[in-house]
């Protein structure tokens, strides 16, 4: 995933190819918020977001609702809008819950992915190969969402994809505040070709359980990873 990735909103199966100018201006804010341009608690400037997007403060404000309803932003009657602050009590929650829906990805992509969707999984598989060996964190993070995402989206279904996309991008603001030990990449590597063999054998109950473990795995390492990080400070 790059940076432009994150500036294009879901397209779902059977949404017409091109998004609208709200939908676009969402699009921008979540990416902000995502990769952390403005911290947690930050007012939102309105006045100069307004003049980044060559928008008025209408349409602006439209957007910073969607934004609330994602959890991203908090509103405040009459004093503007701020970033809502990243919790860490919540990744437990959240992660179980993920939990449940990687289980009915996996069950569902099983069975209705294309060829052509695992050969594009498998052909991300190996860019994260290629990053896990030159040790680029940021890029193996991307490519991870970029494999998820993917495999989301060959299940089919409308409501899966986006409530996953919603959880995965809830989840992207973590990785600020969490800096993965190479041991753990290494270890999602490991995960990630299970889930590939799996998915190329078509064997739903198989990769349900691969993708649990993953999910279940990955939410261990990331809770020990802030505490360690409260700890230091």
């Amino acid at each position: 995933m790059t940076d432009a990735d994150l500036l294009e909103p879901l397209l779902l199966p059977g949404e017409p190819g091109e998004p609208t100018l709200h939908g676009n201006l969402v699009a921008q804010l979540r990416a902000i918020l995502m990769e952390g341009e403005l911290p947690g608690g930050a007012r939102i400037p309105e006045a100069e977001l307004c003049r980044r997007f060559g928008v008025s403060r209408t349409p602006l404000r439209e957007a910073l609702k969607v934004m609330a309803a994602e959890g991203f932003v908090i509103l405040r009657p009459n004093r503007g809008a701020i970033v809502a602050p990243v919790d860490p009590e919540e990744i437990g929650p959240l992660f179980e819950f993920k939990g449940a829906v990687e289980r009915l990805i996996g069950l569902t992509a099983a069975e209705r992915a294309t060829d052509e969707d695992i050969a594009g999984l498998g052909r991300i598989h190996a860019d994260l190969k290629a990053a896990l060996a030159r040790d680029g964190h940021d890029d193996y993070t991307r490519l991870n969402y970029d494999f998820h995402r993917a495999l989301a989206q060959a299940t089919c279904n409308p409501v899966l994809i986006q409530s996953y996309e919603g959880l995965q991008q809830k989840l992207w603001r973590y990785r600020f505040i969490v800096n993965e030990r190479h041991r753990r990449l290494e270890e999602s590597f490991a995960e990630h070709e299970r889930i590939i063999i799996a998915l190329r054998a078509r064997t739903p109950l198989d990769l349900a359980e691969r993708l649990e473990t993953h999910n279940r795995l990955t939410g261990l390492a990331m809770v020990e990873a802030i505490s360690r990080a409260r700890e230091a400070e």
